[in-house]
C-alpha cells in the first residue's frame, strides 16, 4: 500500500462521525475469503457445535492457545528459574499477564473493528510507519520464526522415542521440521478444507493429551507424590534477567491470546461476551498449565526435568508404560495442528502484504482451481525453513518473544494514547486505565531486561532487522520505487503457469 492510499484510507477513518467505532469497508468480493470461512468455522466449533455463542469464544481461546507452547517450555521456564516454585509461580502470572492484554486488545479490536491485527490500531494511533513496521516484522520475523519453533518441538517429539537414553541429533530435528514445514505447506496450498479437516483431527487429538497428562498428575498427587513440592523455593536463582527469560519461554505456551479480536463478529453479543470469554478462557488455560507442570513434578524431580529431551515423554514412560508411546504420537499430533493452523493464518498475512503493496505483487496471487493463495504460503514456508537451520528452539523463542513483545506493549501503548487523542471514539468496552498502563511497563520491562542484564546477538539481529524496515518503507512506500516487481516478472510468469495463479482481484463471485 502506497503512502498516499495510507493516508487517504485514514483521512476517510478521521471523517466519521463522532462517537462512532472504525469500522472496516474493505471489499468482501473474493472466493478467497469464503473458502476462509470454511477453515475457520470448523475449527472454532469443533468443540461448540449446537453450543451457545459465549462458550464458543471461549473454546476459541482455549483452542488456540494450547498447542506446542506447554510441551517445549516447561525446561527452558525451569533452567531461568532454578526451582519448582518460581517456576510454577512464573506459569501463574504469565497468565495474568495474558489475560490483561487481551482484555486491551477486546477494548481496541471493538473500538476499531478493521482486520489486521496490530496493524489498524498502530495506524490510528502513530501513523503509517510503526504500522509497516508491524507488518515488516510479523512477516519476516515474527511468523516464520513461530512456524519454525512449533515445527523444531514437533520433531524433537517425533524423534525421541527413537532415541531411548540419548538426544536425538540435531540433523535429525532439522530434518524433520523442515519435512513438517514442506508437508504442512502443500496441504495448506492445494486445499483449504484439508487443511480444516486436518485441523479438528489434531484439535481434538491436543485436548486428550492435556486431558492425560492433567488426569494422571491429579492421581499421583492423590496417592502422595508430594516429595518434589517440598522447600519448593530452594535454589532458586532469582533476578530480573532470569525472570525475563523466563517470562519469554512462558509467554511463548500463552501466544494467541490476542487473536479473538479476529472473530468478533461472529460472537453473539460480542460487547459481553468477548470480556467474559477472556475472563474465563485464559484463566482456564492458565489453570491447564500450572496443573501440567505439576503432574510433571510429581514424578520428575528439577534435575531430572531438566536433563529431558522431552518433558512429556519422560513423563509418559513414568506413567503410563505400557501405553507410553501414547504420549508422543499425541503431542505429535499437537504440535503439527499448531503448525497447521500457523501457516494458514500466517499464509494469509504475506497474501494481503503482497495485495497492499508491502511485498512482491505475485504474493497477492492466488489459485484459480483451488482459491488458496498458493505463492504466499510456499513464501512463508520456505522463511520458516531458513530459521532451521541455524536457529534451535530456546534461541528462537527468545527472537520472537523480544520481537513480539515490542509491538505488544507499542500497540498497548496506543491505547493509552487514543484516549487522549481520539475521544470521540466509541468504545463499547472501557477497560480501567491502569491495565493497560501495567501491561506497558511489563512490555517494556520484558523487552530491555534481557538485553541489559544479558544480551545476545539475536537480539541484535532482531532489532537490525526491524529498523531495516525503514529503508524498505522510504524506498518502496514513500518513494514507491517498482523495480523489484520489474525483476520478479518472469518469476511471476513462471509461478502463473506452475501454480495456476492469477491475480486476487481476477478472481470474483
Amino acid at each position: 500500500m502506497g503512502e498516499e492510499s495510507v493516508r487517504k484510507r485514514k483521512g476517510e477513518d478521521n471523517r466519521k462521525e463522532d462517537g462512532q467505532s472504525i469500522q472496516s469497508h474493505e471489499p468482501q468480493t473474493m472466493n478467497l475469503q469464503k473458502q476462509a470461512k470454511l477453515f475457520l468455522l470448523p475449527l472454532q466449533t469443533a468443540c461448540v457445535r449446537g453450543a451457545g455463542r459465549g462458550r464458543h469464544g471461549i473454546c476459541m481461546i482455549v483452542g488456540t492457545i494450547i498447542g506446542s507452547g506447554i510441551f517445549v517450555s516447561p525446561k527452558s521456564v525451569l533452567a531461568n528459574v532454578g526451582a519448582v516454585g518460581p517456576c510454577l509461580t512464573i506459569w501463574a502470572a504469565c497468565g495474568i499477564l495474558a489475560t490483561l492484554g487481551a482484555l486491551c486488545f477486546a477494548e481496541l479490536g471493538t473500538m476499531i473493528t478493521k482486520s489486521g491485527g496490530e496493524y489498524p490500531y498502530l495506524m490510528e494511533a502513530f501513523g503509517p510507519i510503526p504500522a509497516f513496521l508491524f507488518s515488516w516484522t510479523s512477516l519476516l520475523v515474527t511468523k516464520p520464526s513461530s512456524f519454525a519453533i512449533i515445527c523444531l518441538s514437533f520433531a524433537e517429539y517425533a524423534s525421541a522415542p527413537f532415541y531411548p537414553g540419548c538426544d536425538p541429533p540435531q540433523v535429525v530435528i532439522k530434518c524433520l521440521a523442515a519435512a513438517a514445514i514442506v508437508i504442512i505447506t502443500i496441504v495448506n496450498s492445494l486445499s483449504v478444507k484439508l487443511g480444516s479437516y486436518l485441523q479438528n483431527f489434531l484439535t481434538a487429538a491436543k485436548m486428550i493429551i492435556v486431558t492425560i497428562i492433567i488426569v494422571s498428575g491429579i492421581v499421583l498427587l492423590a496417592q502422595g507424590k508430594t516429595e518434589n513440592f517440598k522447600d519448593s523455593f530452594k535454589d532458586s536463582k532469582i533476578s530480573v534477567s532470569s525472570i525475563s527469560l523466563a517470562f519469554y519461554n512462558g509467554l511463548w505456551a500463552y501466544d494467541g491470546w490476542n487473536q479473538l479480536n479476529y472473530i468478533t463478529e461472529e460472537l453473539k453479543n460480542p460487547y459481553r461476551n468477548l470480556p467474559l470469554s477472556i475472563i474465563i478462557g485464559i484463566p482456564l488455560v492458565t489453570v491447564c498449565y500450572v496443573l501440567i507442570n505439576i503432574s510433571y513434578f510429581t514424578v520428575m524431580t528439577s534435575t531430572e526435568l531438566l536433563q529431558s529431551q522431552a518433558v512429556a515423554v519422560t513423563f509418559g514412560d513414568r506413567v503410563l508404560y505400557p501405553a507410553s508411546w501414547i504420549v508422543p504420537l499425541f503431542v505429535a499430533f499437537s504440535t503439527i495442528g499448531s503448525a497447521n493452523g500457523t501457516c494458514f493464518t500466517a499464509g494469509r498475512l504475506v497474501y494481503v502484504a503482497g495485495r497492499e503493496g508491502h511485498m512482491l505483487k505475485v504474493l497477492s496471487y492466488i489459485s484459480v482451481k483451488r482459491l488458496t493463495p498458493a505463492p504466499a504460503i510456499i513464501f512463508y514456508g520456505a522463511i520458516a525453513i531458513i530459521y532451521i537451520i541455524p536457529g534451535d528452539i530456546d534461541t528462537l523463542i527468545n527472537y520472537f518473544s523480544f520481537a513480539v513483545w515490542i509491538f505488544y506493549g507499542l500497540t498497548i501503548l496506543a491505547l493509552i494514547v487514543m484516549r487522549f487523542t481520539r475521544r470521540e471514539l466509541r468504545r463499547p468496552i472501557r477497560i480501567p486505565i491502569i491495565i493497560p498502563v501495567i501491561v506497558t511497563l511489563v512490555s517494556i520491562l520484558l523487552v530491555l531486561a534481557p538485553i541489559i542484564s544479558a544480551p545476545e546477538l539475536a537480539y541484535l539481529y532482531c532489532v537490525l532487522f526491524i529498523l531495516s524496515g525503514l529503508i524498505v518503507y522510504v524506498l518502496f512506500v514513500h518513494f514507491k520505487f517498482n523495480w523489484p516487481q520489474k525483476i520478479s516478472k518472469p518469476i511471476t510468469m513462471h509461478l502463473q503457469m506452475l501454480l495456476e495463479v492469477v491475480p486476487a482481484e481476477e478472481v470474483t463471485e
